[in-house]
């Protein structure tokens, strides 16, 4: 696929380049509490605009409606990304409307807009790809007709979705670095890794999982299982899990596994229970199969820490995805920081699958530097491990 270098050779000074980037950050109030999607976008936006492109951004946060909605406005993201730059970002008060037409108009060579929340506009997630289609055709119109598009929001890869899809078939389109870097990573873990090859998955529902755990279990030596989800599988194995996470439709799926793949399968031997799912809740570590009746799991226990820590160190390549507790408490922090040191540890070439996990990383102080990658984009990391066509890669790779 055409990548940013290839746009950057063609040259860019003087034209507008729309970029779709995942700015989709975690907000308390109007504060960012973890900007690494954004100092992840950097790289490429700052090659554009040192190359004297007037670059256009365009991206989502949160899940609005498909109308405006105040708390999930990109102002904090604009000026976050301003902060990052040295530089103003502009921020449209629309997605195509006046305001974006005005801030775009006015921009200079080298210098950044942001466009507001693309989803305020219903048309970008629409399952009508003549509703798509006309966004699309809008936001061509808006960056002119010899503007190109780059696409380096690898966590929307996987959607079919206007600003991710559909626009780059109406302009020339590019993968972006951060784009490019994920799908070669990817095609690492999917190709052919180096062994041990061992992966950990969290998170709390076995649901969500279930295909990508299906599609690992051939192809890895080792597959660990921690987080909400591992409780149904303890139930699957005939314990008593108390009040923690159980997934009962997801029983016999999960008995299924363990019967074909019981040894690369590896679950907590213990766990930490408390009495209420709270921070100060009351806690006490408990082999796994004798969690009391009224309580519940929200970590793996020590044991298990040292059972995974043990099959990591060892490994040549891993892929984390998903906590092995509720890490945001520092009482059930535990386990997901053995885990992560363990991998940092380890002489593995590592790969952390976004969303909650790269949270981890940050929340936990733990070193960035201490793995081989750090996604940004977990939902479609999982989806191309499990062999599903990412519809913004494809679209890259010249489907039309």
């Amino acid at each position: 696929m055409k990548n940013l270098d290839d746009l950057l050779s063609e040259g860019v000074r003087g034209r507008r380049v729309l970029v779709r980037a995942d700015l989709n950050v975690p907000l308390d109030g109007e504060k960012i509490t973890d900007d690494g999607r954004v100092r992840a976008s950097l790289p490429t936006i700052r090659k554009l605009s040192d190359a004297g492109a007037r670059v256009v951004v365009t991206a989502h946060l949160g899940r609005p409606k498909g109308e405006p909605d105040p708390k999930f406005s990109l102002a904090p993201v604009a000026g976050r990304l301003g902060e990052l730059l040295g530089a103003d970002v502009a921020l449209a008060a629309d997605l195509v409307g006046d305001s974006a037409k005005s801030v775009v108009a006015g921009l200079t060579d080298g210098s950044v807009a942001l466009l507001e929340n693309v989803r305020f506009d219903a048309r970008e997630t629409s399952k009508d790809d003549a509703e798509r289609g006309a966004l699309a055709d809008e936001l061509a119109a808006l960056v002119g007709p010899d503007a190109a598009f780059v696409s380096d929001g690898f966590g929307v890869v996987h959607r079919k979705q206007a600003s991710v899809y559909d626009v780059a078939k109406r302009l020339p389109a590019y993968a972006g670095g951060l784009v490019l870097a994920e799908v070669e990573v990817l095609r690492t873990l999917t190709g052919d890794p180096k062994r041990p090859y061992a992966v950990v998955l969290g998170g709390s529902k076995v649901s969500d999982k279930l295909g990508v755990i299906q599609a690992l279990l051939p192809k890895v030596d080792k597959l660990l299982i921690g987080g909400g989800m591992a409780y149904t599988f303890l139930a699957a194995q005939g314990h008593n899990v108390g009040t923690s996470l159980l997934q009962e439709d997801q029983i016999e799926s999960t008995k299924q596994l363990l019967a074909e793949h019981g040894d690369k399968l590896v679950l907590p031997v213990d766990v930490v229970v408390a009495d209420r799912f709270a921070a100060e809740a009351e806690r006490r570590v408990v082999a796994a199969d004798a969690i009391p009746a009224d309580w519940m799991g929200l970590d793996i226990g020590p044991r298990s820490v040292e059972l995974f820590a043990g099959i990591l160190r060892e490994a040549r390549t891993v892929f984390w995805n998903g906590p092995a507790g509720v890490f945001e408490f520092p009482a059930f922090a535990d386990g997901t920081r053995g885990v992560a040191q363990a991998i940092v540890d380890s002489d593995a070439f590592s790969v952390v699958g976004g969303g909650d996990s790269a949270a981890a990383v940050r929340t936990l102080g733990l070193p960035e530097d201490g793995f081989s990658h750090i996604s940004t984009g977990g939902g479609a990391s999982l989806e191309y491990l499990e062999g599903k066509d990412l519809p913004g890669v494809a679209v890259l790779e010249g489907e039309r």
